[in-house]
């Protein structure tokens, strides 16, 4: 029987884990309090993974900046991921400054719904999961291992996010820093009558409009 693959649910409590890594033993609450960026790899020394972690790192203080840690995991060792985050620095300048775990006994992994064995029965896919300062999944984006990730895309996925529950609102699509925000449709026949005639929003409808943040 194949076993069922776990997988955390948009506004589940994201499963803590313990993990060796290249920063030594982390646990996920020890991040309770700021936002995380969990992004999984197929495996170490490999292409698609070199670009994303030169990519990652090279935006790694925008993360920063909005209050993010990024975590990596591959099912590679500590070793291995020490060598590959050495290799990296030496070919492209970069350098790794956030955590990657090594899952070799696939534990996170499992949690996280990270083996898919239609892809492979060892190697965790490409996949984000935006955890909130509370320990909360607020998105989750899977990619086939032959597709790279979209950097610009977590990031505006972190910060659309960071906004919505800033101002209570949420994101109409292409939504960029500095775009007007979709505000809650009203929910009585009155309310809609007085949206309409709203000078505080920009109305398109009753039921959309927009504002500024």
């Amino acid at each position: 029987m194949e076993t069922a693959i776990s997988l955390p649910r948009i506004n589940d409590p994201a499963p803590d884990f313990e993990a060796k890594s290249t920063h030594g033993v982390i646990r996920l609450s020890d991040y309770k309090g700021k936002w995380v960026v969990l992004f999984s790899h197929p495996a170490d020394f490999t292409p698609v993974c070199t670009t994303e972690f030169v990519a990652f790192a090279e935006r790694a203080a925008e993360f920063e900046q909005r209050q993010a840690q990024l975590i990596g995991l591959s099912v590679d060792s500590v070793p291995a991921h020490i060598a590959w985050v050495r290799d990296i620095e030496r070919h492209f300048g970069v350098r790794i400054t956030f955590p990657v775990i090594a899952d070799l006994d696939m534990k996170v992994a499992q949690k996280y719904g990270l083996i898919h064995p239609g892809a492979s029965e060892t190697a965790t896919v490409r996949a984000v999961f935006i955890i909130d300062d509370k320990g909360i999944v607020r998105a989750i984006i899977y990619y086939p291992m032959n597709l790279g990730r979209n950097i610009d895309e977590i990031l505006r996925a972190l910060e659309a996010l960071q906004t919505a529950d800033t101002n209570a609102c949420s994101m109409p699509a292409n939504w960029r820093p500095g775009d007007k925000v979709v505000v809650p449709p009203p929910q009585t026949v009155t309310d809609a009558a007085a949206r309409v005639q709203s000078s505080e929003y920009e109305v398109i409808d009753w039921y959309l409009s927009k504002k500024a943040v």
